[in-house]
């Protein structure tokens, strides 16, 4: 089975990062959280400790469909130093099926500044628009282009979880857990 992993670093956006998790699982994906730091237990931006399933040492990605990047600040940067996480996502751009969301500061910090977005749409959170090199910068609150699902920040972590869903899973599944929110 296709696996997504939702990266954790210090600093990270709790309710980016938490509202994929819960919003793929409620969509029937099989989502794994990864620490990049040598803890199984990251704090996030505000204060708030996660336990992650696994350690991105010591994790097979080969089986991986989706890598998803939450935001935060410094969360996104810290993302962006770990040089295992660069070349992971290198070679999964490179993928027929390497599908990646980022969202709030990690379109920018991360994948724009690793040239990744050269000739897509792209949104990330306001401010950090000069880093998205060579992207169409659409400003728009979600975007899905190819084999990226970008959000703009907090306040739409919900709707780029959905649009995840909606295209891992299909619009159906995608409006079956939006109904089911109450979304």
């Amino acid at each position: 089975m296709k696996e997504a992993y939702v990266f954790f670093a210090a600093g990270f956006e709790e309710i980016e990062a938490l509202t994929a998790v819960d919003v793929m699982r409620r969509g029937g994906m099989n989502v794994k959280t990864v620490s990049i730091t040598t803890a199984q237990q990251v704090t996030g931006a505000h204060g708030v400790t996660v336990n992650t399933d696994l350690l991105f040492a010591d994790t097979d990605f080969s089986n991986a469909e989706w890598l998803v990047l939450p935001g935060g600040m410094p969360g996104a940067t810290n993302l962006y130093e770990f040089a295992p996480l660069q070349a992971l996502l290198s070679s999964h751009a490179a993928k027929d099926n390497g599908m990646i969301a980022a969202i709030c500061a990690a379109p920018a910090v991360v994948l724009g500044q690793l040239g990744m977005l050269k000739g897509v749409k792209a949104t990330c959170y306001p401010g950090f628009e000069g880093l998205l090199e060579g992207a169409e910068v659409t400003g728009q609150p979600v975007e899905a282009d190819g084999k990226y699902v970008l959000g703009n920040g907090p306040a739409n972590a919900l709707r780029w979880a959905l649009k995840i869903v909606e295209v891992a899973e299909g619009a159906d599944k995608s409006s079956e857990v939006a109904a089911g929110m109450l979304a």
